[in-house]
């Protein structure tokens, strides 16, 4: 048995094979970019209005000003602005030759004559400018300035970033409309045990309904990587080992739930071996997840989970998804926070380290989960993350800051 950390540093510095392509922006969200994007323009491209307004000059705000053109946003300016003289301009507009600041539409009035004058100056003094203060100039002057965002050639996204929606826009403004990506894995899974059944039948006397396939294809496909279900394979050696067998050949990681503990039909492990695989661990001091079982051969991989449902949920959360994570070319880093208990918690015994599910509270504590062991799946139903508590550890005391790992 090895501790969690050990366990984490095998998987984590397995070598994987990185496969890339070329897709359209569209189709890009949870993708993984397999290089640096660089702009291929300045953002703004021009001076542009930061809002709807006249564009004039600054030294000229003490005058009336004759409004010589109506500019709308995509619309090339046609005239210079002279002294004394405005541009009603849109937000989004670009800034005609000659002004250097935009008043907002509220500031002004019409005068009688049909002329532009902003009331925000201060007559006796016209020294005095709120909308054109050169102390502000980004914001006061209320204009976009040319590269100001982002500059010609400037890296805008890094390489090894998990696409999300934030993202996509900034790809497009770069013109870069069929990003390089690497490859989703592809993950077999496979549920053991002949006392399985499907969620659609009704168990017999001592059957269960298999839940952990459907929680490990939702786990697979919120990483973003493809699931493959290989349905569930009966406490026969023979057809386990077929099932394996082919998953294997079919993917690049597969995750098989059960037959990995200690009991007479638990020969997960031997045929992993007959298949060639190298188990590097077997056993883990975790809980839950304890027979917890890692293969490798020839860049492909095998996780045997433990049957309990929390079990097999908790371990995909902190060593497949890492693996996943790396062998679609993004370095995986769970958000953590540190929040105080809302209450104690203390268990029994201290010789493994705990993952208990939590959930964050209104008040900004954590709250450990109604809690009955690897089977109850129920209480994953609330939980925000899992604390970890050391081996060693049998008390956390109320309000004492705890490391939240996010789910």
């Amino acid at each position: 048995m090895i501790s969690f950390e050990k366990a984490y540093d095998i998987v984590i510095s397995s070598e994987v094979l990185l496969q890339t392509e070329n897709i359209e922006l569209a189709n890009v969200l949870g993708r993984v970019l397999a290089q640096d994007v660089h702009s291929d323009m300045n953002m703004p491209p021009f001076d542009k209005s930061a809002m709807d307004g006249f564009a004039c000059r600054e030294a000229d705000l003490h005058m009336e000003l004759e409004m010589i053109e109506v500019l709308a946003a995509g619309e090339i300016p046609k005239k210079k602005i002279e002294t004394g003289e405005c541009t009603k301009i849109m937000t989004g507009a670009m800034i005609p030759q000659g002004a250097d600041c935009v008043i907002m539409v509220e500031d002004t009035e019409i005068t009688a004559e049909g002329k532009i004058r902003y009331t925000k100056i201060e007559r006796k003094n016209i020294e005095v400018c709120e909308a054109c203060a050169p102390s502000s100039k980004k914001t006061n002057k209320n204009i976009c300035f040319l590269g100001e965002d982002v500059k010609l050639g400037e890296e805008v996204l890094k390489k090894g970033v998990v696409l999300k929606p934030q993202h996509l826009p900034i790809l497009a403004s770069a013109g870069c409309a069929n990003p390089l990506v690497y490859k989703k894995v592809s993950v077999g899974i496979i549920a053991t045990g002949s006392e399985l059944v499907e969620p659609h039948e009704k168990p017999g006397l001592s059957q269960i309904r298999n839940s952990n396939a459907s929680q490990l294809v939702a786990q697979v496909m919120a990483c973003g990587a493809l699931p493959n279900y290989y349905g569930i394979a009966e406490d026969v050696e023979e057809t386990t080992k077929n099932v394996l067998q082919k998953a294997v050949s079919e993917n690049d990681l597969v995750l098989l739930t059960g037959g990995v503990s200690m009991g007479d039909f638990d020969f997960v492990p031997l045929i992993m071996k007959e298949l060639g695989f190298e188990i590097l661990f077997d056993s883990i001091a975790v809980q839950p997840g304890k027979p917890t079982t890692f293969a490798i051969k020839s860049g492909k991989f095998i996780f045997g989970l433990p049957g309990n449902p929390v079990s097999s949920f908790t371990q995909f959360e902190l060593l497949t998804k890492p693996l996943i994570y790396k062998m679609m070319g993004h370095a995986y880093e769970p958000v953590h926070l540190k929040m105080p208990l809302e209450v104690g918690y203390s268990r029994k015994k201290a010789d493994r380290m705990s993952w208990i599910p939590v959930s964050i509270t209104k008040l900004g504590t954590i709250l450990p989960a109604d809690y009955h062991g690897s089977a109850h799946i129920n209480s994953l139903a609330s939980a925000h993350g899992f604390i970890a508590v050391p081996i060693g550890t049998k008390e956390l005391n109320k309000g004492e800051l705890i490391d939240v790992r996010q789910i």
